[in-house]
């Protein structure tokens, strides 16, 4: 420092005070100010104060320059910008080796000075004034509605920009000089959303950031208008779309692009479309959102319906409607119709599943970009994915999962316990409103790589179990009110069952696990996966012999860090558990009970399709692949390991291009006969009745749940394809209680043979339409029509009539 007042180059401390038409309270502010710093010059050194002018109209400027003190300084702005614009010419302007900056009206007293310089002496690079921590003495209040504005956005502040300061606005801050010139130089926003542009510049470059609780009160003449609020909002917008790379915006773009390549056969026509190796699930999952939106748009119970499995119903909760997504995309299903709403949400959400594991991998595991790219996707795209991607949403629709699991890691540092615990609380509860299944064989492998790495860092794991638990324990507090009823309902309501049993060869035979997927783009063989899986929808392994290898490459490789150990076990741990109760050991008869023989008895797991518990490996395997690519990248970089840096990334290009899918198959859709489609079926069903498809719609044969979603859901279905109960102890079974009839004309539709049909089945018929209320049958063109028409006619006594491209029986008296 050299010269006297107003001629050094630097100094010990610079106040900065943006100003705008502040002729009336400037001066008393100035005048508090540099008399404090007058007397205690012995503790602040050299001093300045910077006016920042933000182009007023009054005196404002007139009140500066009339002081005539030595040590205050005024800089101009031609035309008035707002006070972000203010602050970032005052601070630019400052020399000191800190930087305070005050509002103008001087709520917090300078005196509170001292507090700020006293946590920043302690090591923090900026303290800030708060009126919402412990030890702040507010005297004058500001109105409710303000103070109201003020907490609401400052808890939208913390989630999406400066986590864990409970008060950004507050207008009394003291930074490090050097870092203060290079976060507001930084800076782009010119209105009230500085203070939280400039705080989360701090926050992203690690520089910590003390909250400091200080005395203040509410002065008269404030210029923080109503429509302020809304302008701090879209700034923060602004902020967040900045704070993206241009990299992680071109992931989220590649995501998208992927997800609408592999729905392509359906997505620009999805009415039209239908993919085959979805079986039936497609009209099931079209059915369930237009039953919600049904149910929205008339305020009924959206637990439940009899608008199928009529006249008892369907337990909503006890099937996987995802209430979670079809309530909110409800009024698209009812302007667009359900199989839109269907197809924008498997597009999207597979989309963002990819993207919330690429924003996990980049904040927890690696800061490469691409190869957390490469590892979203195959936790995403994995054949596992692509093949629940034909007609599950509830196992495309992801995205809570690596954030859930982020809030598990944040319990796990013991930082902010309540906190972390509430939001798990309230992610969880909205996941159970997704799927419960996911969710369950998501703590499965999270238990699975919790005990795998506490094994290997037992010092890491002493230390987070505590507050991990004790979040946990807020988070089932916070979470279990909300679902209570839900849940209640599920398995104590109408329409409630036990358990779904899947048979005892329901888990994976080990060689799917390195066999090639039906989808793959260039190594897909559809016979071979089909004998080594459920159905095209349960494809739950089929990673691939390469990928299988690389991934043991890379456990050997890296084999010293607990990570890639835990995720090892992980991954192995739930390709065992696949297998299901009894391991048959490939081309011989040699059989092993399996793990799941114990774990499948546990309440909730009876009901897992075990096979499906090789999914957990895709998130496994894809932040295996990450750490390796990463590893690779820095290699290619070093002379010494170049060449063997690119030899191992032309292996990871020969392990993943199998895994690439082809878009799904999809067929042009069966129409919807005439006599549904233009509404000819209204006269021949009461008020209180059904329509009869023949045979009855159930998990095999469902299109008539097509019919009636193009109907409106005008009328009531007996059958159907949904998880309903059966007999006394209540099992769960796939579709409706099968009644006489309805078995008969399913056996018909089969087999083509009528049985003779006299008195005593002509009576169990009339039974059986009575029981569903039926006001009519209607039997379209399809295999085996001809009998059906025969059993019919049969047991009604009547030939029944064409029109409308189908047969009807009018079965009202008279008819």
């Amino acid at each position: 420092m050299n010269g006297g007042p107003g001629t050094v180059d630097t100094v010990d401390l610079s106040v900065v005070v943006p100003a705008y038409n502040e002729e009336a309270r400037l001066g008393p502010t100035l005048a508090a100010i540099t008399r404090y710093l007058s007397e205690t010059e012995g503790r602040w050194g050299a001093w300045e104060i910077v006016v920042a002018d933000d182009g007023s109209t009054d005196g404002t400027r007139d009140v500066v320059t009339g002081l005539g003190h030595p040590r205050v300084r005024l800089v101009r702005s031609p035309r008035n910008r707002g006070k972000g614009h203010a602050l970032r010419l005052g601070v630019a302007d400052s020399r000191g080796h800190r930087v305070l900056v005050t509002d103008a009206d001087l709520a917090a007293p300078i005196e509170e000075l001292e507090r700020l310089d006293k946590a920043l002496s302690e090591g923090n690079t900026g303290a800030i004034g708060s009126r919402s921590v412990p030890g702040a003495d507010i005297a004058h209040r500001q109105h409710p509605v303000r103070e109201w504005l003020g907490r609401a956005g400052n808890l939208l502040i913390r989630a999406t920009a400066v986590p864990g300061i409970r008060d950004t606005q507050c207008g009394f801050k003291l930074f490090d000089g050097d870092r203060a010139r290079t976060a507001f130089a930084a800076s782009r926003l010119d209105g009230w959303g500085i203070d939280v542009e400039v705080l989360h510049h701090f926050h992203r470059s690690g520089w910590p950031v003390a909250e400091v609780p200080v005395r203040w009160s509410h002065q008269p003449g404030s210029k923080v208008g109503p429509l302020d609020y809304a302008r701090v909002l879209a700034d923060l917008v602004r902020l967040r779309a900045r704070a993206l790379r241009p990299a992680d915006l071109l992931a989220a773009v590649l995501f998208l692009l992927m997800a609408v390549a592999l729905y392509s056969g359906r997505f620009f026509d999805p009415g039209h479309r239908y993919f085959p190796d979805s079986l039936q699930d497609q009209n099931q999952w079209e059915w369930f959102f237009a039953v919600t939106a049904h149910n929205v748009a008339h305020l009924h119970n959206p637990l439940f319906s009899d608008l199928q499995g009529f006249p008892d119903g369907v337990n909503l909760m006890a099937n996987t409607v995802m209430l979670g997504v079809s309530v909110p995309l409800a009024p698209l299903t009812l302007l667009a119709g359900p199989a839109v709403a269907l197809s924008v949400c498997m597009a999207l959400g597979l989309a963002a599943t990819a993207a919330a594991w690429y924003w996990l991998i980049v904040k927890r595991v690696v800061r490469h970009r691409a190869a957390a790219f490469l590892g979203a996707s195959l936790a995403a795209f994995a054949p596992p994915m692509v093949s629940h991607a034909n007609a599950h949403p509830n196992f495309v629709v992801l995205f809570m999962v690596p954030l859930i699991i982020d809030r598990l890691l944040r319990l796990c540092a013991g930082t902010r316990v309540v906190r972390d615990g509430i939001v798990l609380g309230l992610m969880t509860a909205y996941q159970i409103f997704l799927g419960e299944e996911p969710l369950l064989l998501a703590s499965l492998g999270l238990l699975l790589f919790a005990a795998g790495y506490a094994v290997v860092r037992r010092d890491v794991a002493r230390l987070a179990w505590r507050p991990l638990a004790k979040g946990v324990l807020i988070g089932a507090a916070v979470c279990l009110p909300l679902v209570a009823y839900p849940l209640y309902w599920q398995f104590a309501g109408p329409q409630s069952y036990k358990s779904v049993l899947h048979g005892d060869n329901a888990g994976n035979s080990p060689l799917s696990l390195v066999a090639f997927a039906e989808r793959s783009l260039i190594a897909g063989d559809a016979q071979t996966a089909n004998s080594l899986s459920l159905n095209p929808t349960e494809q739950n392994a089929f990673y691939g012999w390469p990928l299988v290898a690389l991934a043991l490459a890379i456990v050997v490789r890296l084999w010293e860090r607990a990570l890639v150990k835990a995720l090892a076990f992980t991954a192995v741990a739930a390709a065992v558990l696949s297998l299901g109760p009894k391991i048959r050991i490939p081309l011989t008869d040699t059989v092993f009970p399996g793990p799941w023989s114990w774990l499948g008895r546990l309440p909730l797991f009876e009901s897992v399709i075990e096979g499906r518990v090789a999914m957990i490996c895709a998130p496994a395997l894809g932040v295996l692949l990450a750490v390796a690519v990463a590893r690779l990248a820095t290699a290619v970089r070093t002379p010494e390991a170049r060449y063997a840096g690119y030899a191992g990334l032309l292996g990871v290009a020969l392990a993943l291009l199998p895994l690439v899918p082809a878009p799904l198959k999809s067929v042009e859709r069966a129409p919807v006969p005439a006599f549904i489609a233009d509404g000819m079926w209204k006269p021949y069903v009461h008020q209180g009745e059904s329509l009869v498809p023949v045979p009855l719609p159930d998990p095999g044969a469902a299109e008539a749940l097509h019919w009636q979603t193009a109907a409106g859901l005008g009328f009531k279905l007996p059958g159907g394809y949904f998880n309903g109960p059966y007999g006394a102890d209540r099992i769960g079974i796939y579709g409706a209680v099968p009644r006489y009839t309805s078995d008969l004309l399913r056996d018909v539709r089969y087999s083509g043979v009528v049985p003779d049909l006299g008195k005593d089945w002509q009576a169990q018929a009339r039974r059986d339409f009575a029981y569903w209320k039926a006001g009519a049958l209607v039997l379209a063109p399809q295999t085996n029509d001809g009998p059906l028409r025969e059993a019919l006619t049969k047991l009604t006594g009547e030939p029944g009539k064409w029109t409308g491209g189908v047969w009807v029986w009018d079965l009202h008296e008279g008819s």
